[in-house]
């Protein structure tokens, strides 16, 4: 299939031409044919399959450029927000629909010039989004399109009552269009409560690791875990590096601990204000440090291409969240390295991670690491389901498309030429 086949206006297949793409990705192809016909959508499909254009193309599609704000995106993150404005932007290049994103941790007056000349399509996040409208300089009623991206992270990040405050916002007459990796309790009283009769589209239906990613585990104990990554980060001279904690009090600890061993790094957390989140996103991607340390709840604003290894300090809390880590590396066809710290106290959470991947992880030491007698090595002859389970933990969803074919690479529009 051709993005040509999926009824986009030209100007619109135009600039998906420009930027290179030809065939839309799974999310795209099953989502797109329902947004145009003004259904409601929820779509559960991971970060980077394309999904950003899945709702975008056809809601620029659907609105008439310079007719006042029409389309709502509301996403949990700074980061996110200028990602999905860039892909806007790129897709509005020749129907010259305006585009404004508003978000937290920098000056009110530049986003609100870009409201006063008027705009087609705002990304937002929910906090500022309320703090401009109580300022008056934000007009909600001729919303016709809302879009609430990355809704799993909304709900993690306490989002849940501002989401609510802005939909009391909006007209009670639009279209619903809702996106998330996982289809949480919490997720779906979203869905029950703000969506029309929604298609339920998932294109994800199992937890599968990105190709081209080295997975191993290495045993350790808590409190050597520290010891053992500066040891790794030192002796394998490491350069391109992000490490993943459970918590931001741990990952301004793994911080510290790096900083004191003359190890260049940044940590980035839902504790620090958008511009210290930025400025070390920033400089991570300019190479200046060598070291990212941070949490899930911030991983999805983390688009940076040439990361060469992810180290779990914490084995992560959820399959779902293992393979986003994991995909943070061997992105665009690159290969990459994924290590997990695994503490006695972590193994049940392995094997989680496991059966839902349907393979064994292989366990390893690293050569020269003096470990202490008292860590728990996992049996290597452990049992692992090859029956992976499905992403969904509310039950069967009514009219659902599923596909259960692969999933193409981060951060893509289709595929490319």
């Amino acid at each position: 299939m051709s993005f040509t086949t999926l009824a986009l206006r030209p100007r619109l297949l135009d600039a998906v031409s420009e930027m290179g793409y030809t065939r839309p990705t799974q999310i795209q192809r099953e989502a797109i044919p329902y947004i145009l016909d003004g259904r409601d959508v929820v779509g559960c499909a991971q970060t980077g399959t394309g999904k950003t254009a899945a709702f975008i193309l056809p809601t620029l599609h659907h609105i008439k450029p310079g007719s006042g704000l029409k389309a709502l995106v509301v996403t949990p993150t700074r980061e996110l927000a200028q990602q999905i404005g860039d892909v806007a932007r790129e897709a509005a290049r020749f129907s010259r629909h305006r585009v404004a994103e508003v978000y937290g941790g920098v000056g009110y007056e530049p986003q609100l010039k870009k409201l006063r000349r008027g705009v087609d399509i705002v990304i937002a996040t929910p906090g500022r989004l309320l703090d401009i409208h109580e300022r008056g300089e934000i007009d909600l009623s001729g919303v016709e399109v809302l879009v609430l991206d990355e809704a799993d992270r909304m709900l993690d990040m306490g989002f849940l009552p501002d989401v609510r405050r802005i939909i009391r916002l909006l007209p009670e007459r639009r279209q619903n269009l809702l996106f998330s990796a996982t289809m949480s309790s919490g997720v779906l009283s979203v869905v029950r409560s703000t969506l029309n009769d929604p298609v339920h589209i998932e294109t994800t239906p199992s937890v599968q690791p990105v190709d081209g990613v080295e997975q191993v585990v290495y045993p350790v104990s808590s409190r050597q875990k520290s010891d053992l990554l500066v040891n790794l980060l030192e002796e394998q001279h490491l350069e391109r590096v992000l490490v993943f904690t459970r918590t931001k009090h741990r990952a301004d600890r793994v911080f510290r601990v790096l900083s004191r061993a003359g190890i260049s790094s940044s940590s980035i957390h839902g504790g620090r204000t958008q511009a210290q989140r930025q400025k070390a996103l920033d400089s991570f991607k300019a190479g200046h440090t060598r070291v990212l340390v941070a949490t899930d709840v911030v991983a999805r604003g983390i688009d940076v291409y040439d990361i060469s290894h992810v180290i779990n300090y914490d084995v992560p809390n959820t399959p779902e969240d293992y393979v986003h880590r994991i995909g943070r590396t061997a992105r665009a066809g690159a290969t990459g390295s994924a290590i997990t710290f695994l503490a006695a106290e972590e193994t049940v959470a392995l094997h989680d991670i496991e059966r839902r991947l349907g393979q064994r992880i292989e366990c390893r030491d690293h050569d020269g690491f003096d470990y202490s007698a008292d860590r728990i090595v996992p049996m290597a002859d452990r049992n692992v389901s090859t029956k992976p389970r499905a992403l969904y933990s509310g039950g069967v969803m009514r009219g659902r498309a599923r596909s259960r074919r692969g999933r193409s690479g981060r951060g893509t529009i289709g595929a490319r030429k």
